[in-house]
């Protein structure tokens, strides 16, 4: 049985959905999507189940949403680490990447290969989570769109390099969270190099990570 969040309470209709998100988040990193009910996330928040039914008609609406909800949390907080000069920022950026991913290590691999993986809904999640790391580099690299086509793909591999690492790392944390932060910033800096991007800001110094 899962541990309730506290008495029950009125609370506004955006605070009650934001509520029922954060326990949805939660809850994806305890259970599966078959063994998650909305009777559990009814008693997770403290509140009825009709209530829960009335901002979520179906545990499939529940799930997405909620997946949803941790992918924006998740862009958020990189956005908010790496405001600052492009080669320290994109150090940072990883930096709270990996630390969301340790910390929510089970919604991140649902995000991306999930119980849910062929559903529509959870692609275009993750395809605009991925969009939004992508414009992030080429933030961090001052370029804007169109690229080279080389300098792209180079870009999307490097984000689909981190995302197999990050899910691997999830499993087995053996590498600390500063090292490969700064591994990942290396191996940017050196594909960008090799394809033919020479120049690109990411800086060979970097803060420290924790």
């Amino acid at each position: 049985m899962l541990g309730s969040v506290g008495t029950r309470s009125r609370l506004q209709p955006d605070a009650r959905r934001r509520q029922l998100l954060e326990v949805g988040v939660r809850l994806v990193g305890q259970v599966s999507y078959q063994e998650l009910s909305l009777e559990e996330v009814a008693e997770a928040a403290g509140i009825s189940r009709p209530l829960v039914y009335r901002y979520f008609p179906t545990k499939r609406a529940f799930y997405v949403e909620a997946l949803r909800f941790a992918a924006e949390q998740l862009l958020e907080l990189v956005e908010r680490a790496s405001s600052g000069e492009p080669g320290q920022a994109l150090r940072a950026g990883l930096a709270t990447y990996l630390g969301y991913v340790e910390e929510h290590a089970r919604p991140y691999r649902t995000i991306l290969r999930g119980d849910l993986g062929g559903d529509p809904d959870v692609i275009a999640i993750v395809d605009g989570v991925r969009q939004a790391i992508y414009r992030r580099v080429l933030w961090f690299l001052g370029r804007e769109e169109p690229l080279p086509p080389l300098l792209r793909l180079a870009v999307l591999g490097w984000i689909g390099f981190v995302e197999a690492v990050s899910l691997e790392w999830a499993e087995r944390p053996e590498v600390p969270r500063a090292e490969l932060t700064e591994a990942l910033a290396e191996m940017l800096r050196q594909t960008l190099a090799q394809w033919g991007a020479e120049g690109a800001p990411v800086a060979t110094t970097s803060p420290a990570a924790t």
